[in-house]
């Protein structure tokens, strides 16, 4: 007899479990992040959906004249409320996401398998993001319009010795929003993807490969616009980013800081217009 793999994970939200239901299923475009590795084809696709009841497909829609694209499984179980089910069309991964209420509202399950020789290409995706992009967008959908975020054209690519070590200090120092898991521990994997969003822009944490120069002349410096300077400034400030230039304005009020690998960066008041 062949036995199967699983892998399985939860997180709770605060709603009863037909609207976790209904939220998962309906709204997957927009808790979904978008981005440049979280679809098959992200050059082609406009958006992801789930197509209810046994026998619908989860597609990545890539003609919106027609809802046509790429089947990603089909339903294998739909009890709304309860449980949906599906079988990946791309691999051989079974998910099956339960609905169960908890004191804090539902506890949503993800579990998948995988036969003993089956592969894995993606299917079990599922199971690593739900909890985080999920559970994220229950904290914001009801302050968030209900679309999918659309990421800008330019996108800003950094490399640093200790890739997963700098996301994590970017995270609490800086502030930046992680768009996905940041991994426990630094490893040469060339596939581990970090990625931040600011605003419509993407921001990616990349391994560096080769030595750096000491004193090399500064070539890059990332802008990112914060909602309130003045506090961003005090948090990195106490948090232990190293000040390179007290808040200034020319223009803008911005200030200039050093990550703990010493890349320059410079804060800048927001503009009230800005998305």
């Amino acid at each position: 007899m062949t036995e199967s793999r699983s892998v399985t994970s939860s997180v709770e939200v605060a709603a009863d479990p037909a609207t976790a239901f209904r939220v998962f299923t309906e709204e997957v475009d927009c808790w979904w992040v978008q981005g440049p590795i979280n679809f098959y084809d992200s050059s082609r696709a406009y958006a992801t959906r789930i197509e209810p009841g046994v026998g619908g497909r989860i597609v990545e829609v890539y003609d919106p004249s027609n809802e046509d694209g790429l089947e990603l499984a089909r339903i294998t179980a739909w009890e709304p409320g309860t449980r949906v089910a599906w079988r990946s069309s791309l691999d051989d991964v079974d998910i099956d996401v339960q609905f169960d209420e908890s004191e804090g509202g539902t506890v949503v399950r993800v579990q998948a398998r995988i036969p003993e020789d089956g592969a894995d290409r993606g299917g079990t995706s599922w199971v690593r993001m739900t909890p985080v992009w999920f559970g994220d967008w229950f904290t914001k959908r009801d302050h968030a319009p209900r679309e999918p975020l659309r990421l800008a054209r330019l996108a800003i690519g950094i490399h640093y010795t200790k890739p997963a070590t700098a996301a994590r200090w970017l995270r609490d120092v800086f502030g930046l929003e992680p768009a996905g898991n940041i991994p426990d521990a630094d490893t040469d994997d060339e596939h581990t993807w970090i990625e931040f969003h600011v605003g419509h822009c993407s921001l990616m944490v990349f391994a560096r490969t080769g030595d750096v120069a000491e004193n090399a002349p500064l070539t890059h410096t990332p802008w990112v616009f914060v909602d309130d300077l003045d506090a961003h400034y005090t948090h990195a400030k106490d948090s232990g980013a190293r000040i390179v230039h007290d808040i200034w304005q020319h223009g803008a009020r911005a200030y200039d800081a050093a990550d703990l690998e010493g890349n320059r960066w410079t804060f800048a008041q927001a503009s009230p217009l800005m998305r």
